[in-house]
């Protein structure tokens, strides 16, 4: 199978995606799509785990704690035993989600977890898969977790998936050395128009999000991997670009970024 697409950030671990595996992944093999399948905490990581170990060379993992979406407390030697296997491409998906709680409390607690993610990326060398939600009308979650990175030196790799902030901030977060991917919402919003458009194409990647954030025309529907196919469409369309130009680039940025061979 030759790989044409990486969806670099997928559920086949969650419901209803993984009730329909089978089915899914023969879709994606018909249209040369390979996925990252994110963890979101302990038993999803494990999930993910076992999905690439099933599928080598079509699919990979993410292991860790998400900010919002587990109670977990994270036992470091348990997400390091899981970060180690060569199926893992990235740690996460971490970082700080302000869209419904914006107290103190919840932010210290957000960013105490994040660290400890951080810390992790760094002494296992893989990346780090961020989930940045601001709360609305603002980017102020992407601006704090840049300032996180500053405080503890983090020069390592770092993704801001599903970005939704603004032009100037994705460009902030492009001069810090990190990089952004988009999902099917660029297909049906003109709000990221700006935004796509003045970001560098090797400072990209695309995803789905899957379950979640269907792209036109299967909006309302679950997402698949395979629809990352109409993401990098509309990023073409969007740059005034050449489809098979943009394909390649999305695909070498993606195999650079998380160290992935075919």
């Amino acid at each position: 199978m030759e790989i044409k697409y990486i969806d670099i950030h997928s559920h086949l671990n969650l419901p209803p995606l993984s009730e329909n595996k089978d089915a899914i992944l023969a879709k994606m093999r018909e249209r040369g799509v390979a996925t990252i399948t994110v963890g979101t905490g302990l038993e999803t990581s494990r999930e993910a785990i076992k999905i690439a170990e099933e599928n080598p060379g079509m699919c990979f993992a993410v292991v860790g704690i998400h900010p919002t979406d587990s109670d977990e407390e994270f036992d470091e030697k348990i997400v390091y035993e899981l970060a180690k296997n060569k199926h893992v491409v990235a740690i996460g998906e971490t970082g700080l989600d302000y869209f419904r709680d914006q107290t103190d409390a919840t932010k210290q607690k957000q960013t105490e977890l994040f660290k400890k993610h951080i810390e992790l990326a760094k002494k296992i060398n893989k990346p780090l898969m961020l989930h940045v939600r601001a709360s609305k009308g603002t980017d102020d979650a992407y601006y704090d977790a840049l300032e996180i990175f500053k405080d503890v030196s983090y020069q390592g790799k770092a993704n801001f998936h599903f970005f939704t902030g603004t032009k100037k901030c994705m460009e902030k977060i492009i001069e810090s050395g990190f990089t952004i991917s988009v999902d099917g919402p660029i297909t049906f919003s003109h709000d990221y128009d700006e935004m796509i458009r003045a970001c560098p194409l090797e400072k990209i990647m695309i995803e789905t999000d899957a379950p979640f954030a269907a792209p036109a025309p299967f909006r309302g529907k679950p997402c698949e991997p395979w629809m990352v196919t109409l993401v990098a469409k509309k990023i073409a369309e969007l740059k005034n670009l050449d489809l098979e130009h943009v394909r390649v680039q999305l695909l070498e940025n993606s195999k650079t970024f998380f160290g992935i061979e075919f």
